[in-house]
C-alpha cells in the first residue's frame, strides 16, 4: 500500500526535528554540505521550503527567490511549528491529486519533492552539526526512485551536483545522498563542495 504524502511527512519530521533542535548558536556559521549555504543559510533555506510547501498543498503561487531571515528569536520552535503545518497542509483530503506549483507537476510528486528536502536537509545539518540521522526505511523508499528519476534535469536546473561516485557496499541512503550530488562521507574537515543547496524545492 502506498503510503499518504501527509504520513511520510510526519514520519520523516519526526526524524529531522531533534537535528534542528539540537543545533547551537555557536555552528551557525559552519560549512554544510550544500558548499554555498552554511549552517544558517542552510536553516533559512529549509525553513523557507517548509513554508512555500505549504502553499503548493494549497494551490498557492510561492517565489523560492526570496529568502527571508527566519533564523531569529525562538526559531527553533518555529520550525517544529512550521513543520507541523506543513503535515497538515498535506494531510487534507484530495491534496495528492491534480497538479501544483508553476511547472504543474503531479501533487504527490510535488509532496515528494519537500519528503525529500526534509530528509536530505536533515541530513546535512546533522552532518555539519555533529548531531545523528538516520531516514525511517519507508521514507527512503519513498524518496529514493523520485529523486533518481528528476535527478537529470535537477542537474540542468544547477539543483544538484554531478553524482557523487560511491561503491557497491554504499546503503541506500547513501546512493541516495550521491545522486544529489553529496558526499556521503562528508565532514566539516573534508568539505569537497558539488552538492546543490536545494535538493529539488526551487524548481516547483
Amino acid at each position: 500500500m502506498v503510503q499518504k504524502i501527509g504520513e511520510l511527512l510526519e514520519i520523516a519530521a519526526d526524524r529531522a526535528l531533534p537535528v534542528v533542535r539540537g543545533i547551537d548558536d555557536a555552528r551557525l556559521g559552519d560549512p554544510t554540505p550544500c558548499a554555498e549555504y552554511d549552517v544558517r543559510a542552510l536553516v533559512n533555506h529549509l525553513f523557507l521550503v517548509v513554508v512555500n510547501f505549504q502553499a503548493l498543498a494549497a494551490r498557492e503561487e510561492v517565489d523560492f527567490s526570496q529568502e527571508p531571515e527566519f533564523v531569529t528569536g525562538g526559531w527553533r520552535d518555529r520550525f517544529g511549528e512550521e513543520t507541523a503545518r506543513l503535515v497538515e497542509a498535506w494531510s487534507v483530503p484530495g491534496v495528492e491529486e491534480g497538479t501544483t506549483g508553476a511547472m504543474g507537476l503531479p501533487a504527490r510528486t510535488v509532496g515528494l519533492m519537500v519528503l525529500g528536502d526534509l530528509t536530505v536537509h536533515a541530513w546535512d545539518l546533522a552532518r555539519a552539526t555533529g548531531g545523528d540521522f538516520v531516514p525511517e526505511p519507508g521514507v527512503l523508499d519513498a524518496v529514493g526512485p523520485g529523486l533518481a528519476a528528476m535527478a537529470p534535469q535537477a542537474r540542468e536546473m544547477k539543483m544538484f551536483g554531478e553524482p557523487f561516485p560511491v561503491g557497491e557496499d554504499a546503503t541506500p541512503f547513501e546512493r541516495l545522498l550521491s545522486v544529489t550530488g553529496r558526499d556521503p562521507g562528508w565532514t566539516p574537515g573534508r568539505a569537497t563542495g558539488g552538492a546543490s543547496g536545494a535538493s529539488g524545492a526551487g524548481g516547483s
